[in-house]
């Protein structure tokens, strides 16, 4: 295609999809024809610009101009005044809840204003099914760069002091994975990319996918170097039909481009990928459940050790990240591992990205240096709770995390603060909630959900968690006694220490941290008027605890 002076580039996430983002590109196309300027301007389907929000987004560029909450019917406007006229189409510009003068470009955005994009760099930047567009961004250079000019060891060495870690949740160093994979004795081994995102309010993993899936391939394809692999598999849930579609256009043009396949960049490394699709199990987001969903048997997790880096997939030595780490890994071999340890925080390297959800007026994918507080990302660049509401707690970590409230606002986002404060970083799901929710119900929420999802491999978390949302449910009921909120505490902390794997083990993280934190919500529902902190009977009226 030859360039032209203007690109309008479009929105093409699932989330801009659902709003009607493609009857926009068809009529800006129709338009622009009809106006004799489709030799002038070219449109193009994007990824997620992240801005969730005020989808769906138009960006003109090089006019840097962004536009939001367009319409099929703005797409008249946009040609008539901006391609042709050179004139900004005002309404269409985003206004600061709190301002009333209209933002023109969207780095002035608040939004965006704190935010490093290193796994996002390229989502809404470029055309995700056009390889050429990942490469003049520089897309296969890191792997050109791994695999003719570093040693396997380099390539681990410079991942371990880039001090990256698992971004799926349990943050395990990713290069000294890497380097126990790489250290077995095998003459056959595995790398997969864990894409079974599962949080409920989670869509981190499917955006990058939707948005640069080449930087998820240029990531397996290095580790698949570094650990001495020959064969890759994405392991996506089958919802997520934008994303495989996207991906598996990825993978045909790498093939094409020989930047899969046999004898990379004219090398002896020989590596290829191919999708595996997930039934939506939240549990085989565990690497053991994953691995044996990928071989068809059960989804359900095994004891460890031995570990997937050990004896894995088909029992050979298996390498599993998710998707957020690999998104990493080109830019770190490309920039150095001091440039990525630069960011962030002593033990939390780098930037993480976060879906941004529930009462907040900017809903989205945020993407955050490591250290940035939760008031930064809530306030800042989440806009504040809507409709003027008080805040009253964040879930981090979806199901398996816990509620975090205003007194811990300012604690640094990275791993083990946030363990520390009875929480934790999860896969990136922030579900922001305000004065109005019931906390015991948004307990009963997550454990009605985790209670699904358990395999049933394990009795703790196939009987626990059941009785456990029982007892959640008789509180909220307005049925409870003293005797039931004893019987909760002691079976969440029973749970926790004996289930199998880290969804029973952390499926009672909601019950525990609502406990300490609003206790008198439990207190609300309970009907014991001898208690001395129920302060007289009370009973349970509109979900909501109401003293009688």
């Amino acid at each position: 295609m030859a360039a032209t002076r203007t690109n309008i580039m479009v929105c093409g996430g699932t989330g801009c999809l659902a709003t009607e983002s493609e009857k926009v590109m068809k009529n800006l196309e129709l338009i622009l024809k009809a106006r004799g300027y489709d030799k002038e301007a070219t449109i193009i389907k994007t990824g997620c610009f992240g801005f969730c929000e005020q989808g769906p987004i138009v960006k003109i560029e090089p006019d840097n101009v962004f536009y939001v909450k367009v319409g099929p019917k703005d797409a008249k406007d946009i040609i008539d005044e901006h391609i042709i006229k050179g004139r900004k189409v005002e309404r269409l510009l985003y206004v600061e809840p709190t301002e009333k003068e209209r933002i023109r470009t969207q780095h002035d955005m608040p939004f965006y204003k704190k935010q490093l994009r290193i796994a996002l760099r390229n989502c809404g930047l470029v055309n995700p099914e056009d390889i050429e567009e990942y490469i003049a961004l520089g897309g296969y250079e890191a792997l050109g760069k791994s695999i003719t000019e570093m040693t396997r060891d380099q390539v681990i060495d410079t991942i371990k002091q880039s001090g990256l870690r698992g971004r799926g949740g349990g943050g395990f160093p990713t290069g000294l994975k890497w380097e126990i994979t790489m250290k077995q004795n095998s003459e056959v081994k595995f790398i997969i990319c864990n894409a079974d995102e599962g949080d409920p309010g989670a869509f981190m993993d499917r955006s990058i996918l939707e948005g640069d899936p080449h930087s998820i391939i240029e990531g397996m394809a290095i580790g698949a170097y570094a650990i001495g692999a020959n064969k890759g598999l994405v392991y996506i849930r089958a919802e997520y039909p934008l994303a495989i579609e996207r991906l598996t256009i990825a993978l045909r043009q790498a093939r094409d481009m020989g930047l899969l396949g046999e004898n990379i960049f004219g090398t002896d490394f020989s590596f290829d990928i191919t999708l595996k699709y997930g039934a939506g199990a939240f549990v085989c987001g565990e690497e053991t459940a994953l691995i044996n969903s990928c071989e068809g048997k059960r989804g359900e997790p095994n004891y460890k050790p031995p570990y997937p880096a050990v004896e894995g997939y088909w029992g050979h030595p298996t390498c599993v990240n998710n998707v957020e780490t690999f998104a990493n890994i080109a830019p770190i071999i490309t920039h150095g591992a001091q440039w990525f340890a630069s960011i962030g925080t002593e033990k939390s390297k780098g930037t993480k990205v976060f879906a941004l959800a529930g009462k907040i007026n900017n809903v989205g994918l945020v993407e955050v240096p490591m250290g940035t507080t939760l008031r930064e990302i809530i306030f800042e660049i989440g806009g504040g709770i809507q409709g003027g509401k008080k805040f009253k707690a964040v879930q981090t970590g979806g199901p398996s995390g816990g509620v975090i409230t205003e007194k811990e606002l300012d604690t640094p986002i990275d791993y083990d603060s946030l363990l520390g404060i009875g929480s934790m970083m999860g896969s990136g799901g922030m579900i922001v909630m305000d004065e109005t929710d019931n906390m015991v119900n948004i307990a009963k929420f997550y454990l009605e959900f985790t209670m699904d999802e358990s395999c049933g491999r394990c009795t703790p978390c196939r009987v626990g968690t059941k009785r456990l949302y029982e007892l959640l449910n008789k509180i909220t009921s307005g049925e409870g006694t003293m005797a039931d909120i004893d019987a909760l505490k002691q079976l969440a902390y029973l749970v926790k220490d004996g289930s199998l794997c880290g969804l029973g083990q952390t499926a009672p993280n909601p019950v525990i941290s609502t406990m300490k934190h609003f206790w008198d919500e439990y207190m609300a529902f309970v009907k014991d008027e001898d208690h001395p902190r129920g302060e007289g009977r009370y009973v349970a009226k509109n979900k909501i605890g109401v003293r009688t």
